[in-house]
This record gives C-alpha cells, sequence and structure tokens, in this order.
C-alpha cells in the first residue's frame, strides 16, 4: 500500500464524472489524479492514503494517452466548469456510455450488451443561459468569470467555450461599464458591494436576448447607460433588468425582478411549442439537446390517439406537451407550484386543451390517480438526481401502464429505479445514453421498459 509523498509510476485507465483519472498500483490499491486521461503514464505523488484508495497529483506525464488534447480555454482547469477539455470529445462521448452500460449492469443487473450515444453536435457554445459572478482582477478591475471548483474565487473568463460567441461581447461591454463609473462587485466575505451576478439568457429559436445585472441593493447608477452598453453588445437584447438580491447566501435569482428596459423575458420554441421565457422560468439550457433528448423519449412512448400519457415530474410541461397532440389526454404532476403555473400557461399559450396539471408529490398523486380510476397507457419519468421513491414504484403497480418511459440525468438512480420496475414485471426494450452536457460530468439516459 502506498503512504503519502510516495512517488511512482501510474496508468490511468479510468476517468470519473469528477474528473479524476483512475489507476491502480500493481497490488491493486486504487489512486485517483486530476487532470489525466485514460491511457496516460503518469509520475504520481501520493498525496493522501486511505485504506482502500488514496489521491495522488500528477507530476509528470510520462506518456500521454491517445485521447489527450490541449486545452483550448486559459481558465481550464481552475474554473471547474468544464472536466474534459482535455480529452477528445469522440473519447469523452465512449466514457459516458460506458458509465451508463455499467451502471445498468452493476446496480440495476441487466444483461446489456450495448447501447448508442447520442449527442446533438457541437460540444461547445450550446449553453442558453450564463450566470457569471463578479470579482476583481490583479490590477483591481471588476470583473466577470466563474467560480474555481470548490471556492468563491472568480477566474475571470470573458469568453466560454461552452456559452455563445455574443455572450463574450455583452460580457465585456458589462465590464467596462462597471469599471467606468467604479461600481463594485459583491464581496461574499463581508456582504459589501454592489453587483453580484451578470445573468445572460437567450432564445435559440427566436434570436430574443434577456441581460440583467444581479444587485445588492435597490438602484443601479447609471442604469439608462448600462442599458445603451448591453443593447450595442450583441444584436437581439430585447431584455435589459435588475434582479434585487441582498440576502446574505449563494442563491443567485429573487423573485424582486425590475425590467429596465424592453420585455420582461425572451420567447423561444422547442420541439414545435412557444414558452415565454422569465428570469425565473426553469428551461433546458442546451436548446438543441434537449430537443434530441425528447425526441427519444416521444419516439420511445410512441403516444396514440387512444392513450392516457402521465407525466410524473413534469417540470413546465415540456416532455407532456410535445406529446400532448398524438395524445388523448396528458396529465402532469409536479411538487413545485411556479412550475405548475408555468406548464399551464405553457398549454394555454400553445393552444393545447387536452393536457392537465396537478401540483403534488409525484408518488401521492399517482396513488390518488390509480385509487380514482385513472389508468395511463404510458407513463413518463422524468425524476431529480436521487430518482424515484418507492410510492412512485407501488403507483406504477396498481395502475400497470403498458409503457414506461424514464428520462434521468443519474444512470445510477435510473438503473436502480428500472430494476424496481422490473421487479412488478417490465422489461427493458430499449436503452440510450444523450450527452446534453458536452465537457462535463453529466450525461442523461432514456429507458423503454414495457410490461410483460
Amino acid at each position: 500500500m502506498p503512504t503519502k509523498n510516495d512517488i511512482l509510476t501510474l496508468k490511468i485507465t479510468d476517468i470519473t464524472p469528477d474528473g479524476l483519472g483512475v489507476g491502480k498500483t500493481d497490488g491493486g490499491y486504487v489512486l485517483f489524479v486530476a487532470g489525466t486521461a485514460p491511457g496516460d503514464v503518469i509520475e504520481a505523488h501520493v498525496m493522501k492514503a486511505e485504506k482502500s484508495y488514496g489521491y495522488a497529483k500528477a507530476e509528470k506525464i510520462i506518456t500521454p494517452a491517445e485521447c489527450r488534447v490541449d486545452a483550448d480555454c486559459p481558465v481550464f482547469p481552475r474554473c471547474g466548469g468544464c472536466l474534459y477539455r482535455h480529452i477528445r470529445y469522440e473519447n469523452e462521448l465512449g466514457i459516458k456510455k460506458s458509465w451508463v452500460l455499467e451502471n445498468f449492469r452493476r446496480i440495476g443487473g441487466f444483461d446489456i450488451s450495448d447501447i448508442e450515444i447520442f449527442s446533438a453536435g457541437s460540444p461547445d457554445g450550446y449553453r442558453n443561459k450564463a450566470q457569471y459572478p463578479a470579482g476583481t482582477d490583479k490590477d483591481g478591475n471588476i470583473r466577470f468569470g466563474f467560480y474555481s471548483k470548490h471556492t468563491h474565487r472568480v477566474a475571470p473568463c470573458r469568453a466560454c467555450a461552452l456559452q455563445p460567441k455574443f455572450y463574450a461581447d455583452i460580457v465585456g461591454a458589462a465590464e467596462d461599464f462597471l469599471n467606468k463609473y467604479k461600481i463594485s462587485p459583491y464581496d461574499d466575505a463581508t456582504g459589501n458591494g454592489l453587483v453580484r451576478h451578470l445573468y445572460i439568457r437567450n432564445g435559440v429559436g427566436s434570436g430574443e436576448v434577456m441581460v440583467a445585472l444581479v444587485i445588492n441593493g435597490d438602484v443601479l447608477p447609471h442604469s439608462d447607460e448600462f442599458v445603451a452598453a448591453v443593447r450595442g453588445a450583441a444584436d437581439g437584447v430585447v431584455s435589459v433588468m435588475l434582479i434585487i438580491n441582498k440576502e446574505r447566501s449563494n442563491v443567485i435569482l429573487t423573485d424582486n425582478v425590475i425590467t429596465l428596459w424592453g420585455k420582461d423575458g425572451i420567447a423561444d420554441t422547442l420541439c414545435g411549442l412557444r414558452f415565454e421565457i422569465s428570469p425565473l422560468s426553469f428551461y433546458q439550457v442546451n436548446h438543441d439537446g434537449a430537443e434530441l433528448l425528447y425526441g427519444i423519449a416521444k419516439k420511445y412512448a410512441a403516444v396514440e390517439k387512444s392513450d392516457v400519457l402521465l407525466d410524473l415530474y413534469c417540470g413546465t410541461g415540456t416532455i407532456g406537451l410535445s406529446m400532448a397532440r398524438e395524445a388523448k389526454e396528458v396529465i402532469g404532476v409536479e411538487i413545485i407550484p411556479a412550475a405548475v403555473r408555468n406548464a399551464r400557461e405553457n398549454a394555454k399559450n400553445n393552444g393545447i386543451s387536452n393536457a392537465k396539471f396537478i401540483c403534488a408529490d409525484a408518488g401521492k398523486a399517482a396513488d390518488e390517480l390509480s385509487d380514482g380510476g385513472v389508468s395511463p397507457d404510458v407513463v413518463i419519468i422524468d425524476p431529480p438526481r436521487r430518482g424515484c421513491g418507492a410510492d412512485v414504484y407501488g403507483a406504477i403497480e396498481k395502475m400497470r401502464p403498458e409503457k414506461i418511459v424514464m428520462v434521468s440525468c443519474n444512470s445510477a438512480t435510473a438503473a436502480r429505479d428500472a430494476r424496481a420496475f422490473a421487479d412488478i414485471g417490465y422489461t427493458i426494450e430499449s436503452l440510450c445514453a444523450v450527452d446534453m452536457f458536452p465537457r462535463t460530468g453529466h450525461v442523461e439516459c432514456v429507458v423503454l421498459m414495457t410490461r410483460k
């Protein structure tokens, strides 16, 4: 077993969703090493040694992995947003596919030999929402960027590769405005300073752009000049706002929103539906990835005109509403009241009259619907990372739908839930992975299960 400060040669054979390379010594002891790629042979400096695993630092890459590339971002890996900019994207897809497969084999106990992984295209420029904390550079100028990993230190970054390129122009205009008028950034430690975050959203289908400053106060000095600065920085700016947040907490957004100029939000289209997006609205940050993900779910569901579709954990109703015109009825269940209000508005704005939404816990609502005689033909499940609860399994068992389509951002809990459904009479017909968030440690999966 290695001890702290040992220096040894190590081959990296795998990588975790946290971006840590995994290597084993000749004795089978596991070491996790940041900044490495599968296939690297490194000189490892052991920094911490637990009983069965430890952490090491790569002092030198002796032989680089075939999948390794030069990182194309000046703040990688300091920023902490991306984990895999040093790995070719096609290899990243293979790594993520292996995570999903391994979880369904090991946790779910399913004998699945292979699956497909889908990507919406370019791994860059896909995010339609950005929240940049404010800080200062070494010269004392206000700069926007991102928090370094596990800290509240801002790593200045105008041009993030995950955001559309024009975001950098808006960031630059906002920085220039704040420095010109000597407006101070917020300091987490003291609670002093005015500007907390710069917040940008854009509609990929509409071309509309929203820009907001989150401030620790009631008034932005020279606000007309701020409006002019950001409007002049990019085409499509239709909404400029202030978001008032005077709380000493890590929460970024509040419902205290002031429109300085233009509309109170932006519009966008997704899966053929129109959505009105306020600063607080939930909306998928990867537009093309969401259309791909929901399209696969729709294909798996294969809803018919006679079908009742139950959409559990429905959020703002996007998945269920995208299938509503093919169904007899859609029933959405969501525990967050604001999301339910948005779902009802989305149905109304799109002329969908055969959808209703219930504000309740998914398991309890499904149980009550079952007791009330509701018998859905298809159940869509899009749970949070922790997955479904046992009450959902019980409600599904009582309702006995023909199909379950599960969309999950956590393949480990998806595998566990799929095993629970298999134990009550369902079998996996289709399974795939979808890379909604390239360069990060996240991957979605979609599962179709049918009743035996």
